[in-house]
């Protein structure tokens, strides 16, 4: 299987817009919740676990994307910014985002033991990926590397 390969910011940009509709489909859900009479606009305490498990696997999945939404945006802008031509620092961004949706998707639809293994080995992607981002950046500008 191979994934789509767009220019770094694009995928940021696409990493942010995920992050976006995630926070766009917690509040479609709690819109229904309080439309059909099963919740009231203070029934969702920040920081406290509160509905269905779907759904705050949802919130949960939007809080991780969050998390780690600056971490990648400081880490391309850092790169385009720098110029760096690395064939990796072209192609890591895509994977990450692709490795985030797969994460996030599966995170929502089950809290099993094989999913949760299964979203652990996504992050690793992300986290290594980042982790060979920075390596590329701190190549070009001749710092020494972690």
């Amino acid at each position: 299987m191979s994934i789509p390969v767009v220019p770094p910011l694009a995928a940021l940009t696409l990493f942010a817009l995920w992050a976006l509709g995630l926070v766009l489909a917690i509040g479609a859900w709690r819109s229904v919740e309080m439309f059909a009479g099963r919740a009231r606009a203070n029934s969702f305490p920040s920081g406290t676990q509160h509905g269905s498990d779907m759904y705050w696997r949802l919130n949960r999945a939007h809080m991780n994307t969050l998390e780690n939404l600056p971490i990648f945006g400081v880490l391309v802008l850092a790169g385009v910014t720098l110029q760096v031509q690395d064939l990796a620092f072209q192609v890591l961004p895509s994977l990450i985002f692709v490795a985030r949706v797969v994460q996030t998707t599966i995170h929502i639809v089950s809290g099993s033991v094989l999913a949760v293994t299964l979203r652990f080995s996504a992050y690793v992607v992300q986290v290594a990926s980042m982790i060979v981002l920075a390596v590329c950046i701190l190549g070009t500008t001749g710092a020494p590397a972690p």
